[in-house]
């Protein structure tokens, strides 16, 4: 039996397809935050905690840089499985031609200007003086990479936009493994400190984009067309600006509210800030499952958005909930007890006030999981619904909540009020999801 590469989400129960679909995507992120952790716990022992805080400063600028593509990547996304859930194979690969333009075209331009900006945009970030230099360094690599990033997640979107979450897992968990060996062969084995965890991530992201590409191009069918055809069509693109820009927009707020939550770390000094970074490689794994979720969600809305069931993207809606509720219940124990054991993975013994912040860091958020988790879950159903202009206020508030959080917080209560902020960020965010969601207006938005 000839073997299928795509999923039709808009038959079956809803809830066992979300989750089926989110699994092989939870297991890819949960292998992509791995290298992160891994990377900072490399250079946490090796390096110290000077080097821990350049690669944790230079997080929210990385995003910053890559969330062009990641927005323009979400953008094709909608538009692929509202195309496929309308049966329009036509629109589908003009759209998956006209995708691949739009992708290296953005990742090029942003690459250029992260490489040639990182140094004001450390400095506006108030990173001190003995870790800038190191920052610039992993920032300069990380930039070169952007390439691999944007290619790998333009032809992920479109895979799980045709129902395939597996195949872009596999490559990405390869590209994780390749990782992690490089992190050891280039750090304690050359010396290269954080510039040998950027060359890893840049050359693992590459391979992945590469083998992603070669395999959507040899095994899914309704991809594939002549190379006279492989071509950007006017309509397809307007529709892929139109959708992606927003989500761009988006992702380009949540890391602006992170870098101002950043500037405010930063002023702590390097011990709060390598405090910081390794509670945020935690945080992040820990949200993986909500971001699993939200992107079935996106996939599952966009494909019953095209074929007109609005009923069934409720149903979604519903059954997702309850899955990132039932998980972050479950995770706020385990986190909140057990948030020293994980910190002391990434330093020395001796660095006892970092272990210390880093619980602080790690406890609080810990009571707003279910928030953040329901931000997943309204923002990619309303982004697959074609609403995008939410998601984009969504990210907006973030920004403004981050920085009046962050900045009150921190003046009343020192650097403990930073980690208030977050929570009470994702609080007042996912109310603004929601809300938009019961309003139903997001039931006309529909590309299709």
């Amino acid at each position: 039996m000839k073997k299928n590469y795509t999923k039709d989400m808009t038959a079956g129960n809803p809830g066992s397809l979300i989750l089926k679909f989110s699994i092989p995507m939870l297991i890819g992120n949960l292998f992509q935050q791995l290298y992160n952790i891994v990377d900072a716990i490399v250079v946490g022992r090796y390096n110290g905690k000077d080097a821990l805080a350049a690669v944790g400063t230079s997080g929210p600028l990385n995003y910053l840089i890559f969330s062009l593509a990641l927005g323009l990547s979400v953008g094709i996304s909608i538009m692929i499985s509202q195309y496929y859930g309308a049966k329009d194979e036509e629109n589908v690969r003009k759209g998956f031609a006209t995708s691949a333009y739009i992708i290296i075209g953005a990742s090029v331009i942003m690459g250029v200007l992260g490489f040639l900006l990182c140094r004001p945009l450390l400095q506006l970030l108030n990173t001190p003086d003995n870790i800038i230099e190191q920052s610039v360094i992993f920032m300069q690599i990380s930039s070169i990479g952007v390439i691999g990033v944007g290619t790998y997640n333009g032809i992920a979107s479109v895979l799980r936009a045709l129902g395939d979450s597996i195949s872009p897992l596999i490559f990405l968990i390869l590209a994780s493994i390749l990782n992690i060996i490089l992190d050891f062969v280039f750090v304690p084995g050359f010396g290269w400190g954080v510039a040998g965890v950027a060359v890893a991530t840049a050359i693992s992201q590459l391979l992945a984009a590469a083998g992603c590409t070669v395999y959507a191009l040899a095994k899914v069918k309704i991809l594939r067309m002549p190379l006279k055809k492989f071509v950007p069509d006017k309509q397809i693109f307007k529709k892929c600006i139109a959708l992606g820009i927003p989500v761009a927009l988006q992702n380009s707020f949540v890391s602006c509210s992170t870098m101002a939550l950043w500037s405010v770390i930063n002023s702590f000094g390097d011990t709060v800030m390598a405090a910081a970074t390794a509670a945020n490689r935690i945080e992040q794994l820990i949200l993986q499952p909500g971001m699993s979720v939200g992107v079935a969600v996106a996939s599952f809305t966009g494909q019953n958005i095209g074929a007109g069931s609005i009923e069934r993207v409720k149903k979604g809606f519903a059954a997702s909930s309850k899955i990132i509720i039932t998980f972050s219940i479950i995770m706020l124990p385990v986190i909140y007890f057990g948030g020293e054991l994980i910190m002391r993975l990434f330093t020395s013994k001796e660095d006892v006030d970092v272990i210390r912040i880093g619980m602080e860091a790690l406890r609080v958020p810990c009571f707003f999981y279910s928030f953040v988790g329901m931000i997943f879950v309204s923002r990619n159903l309303l982004s697959g619904a074609g609403d995008v202009k939410v998601p984009m206020l969504m990210g907006f508030t973030e920004v403004i909540c981050r920085v009046l959080f962050a900045n009150l917080l921190a003046v009343r209560f020192g650097f403990q009020g930073i980690w208030w902020a977050t929570g009470l960020t994702w609080l007042v965010t996912s109310i603004v999801g929601c809300a938009r969601y019961y309003s139903g207006k997001w039931k006309y938005k529909s590309i299709v």
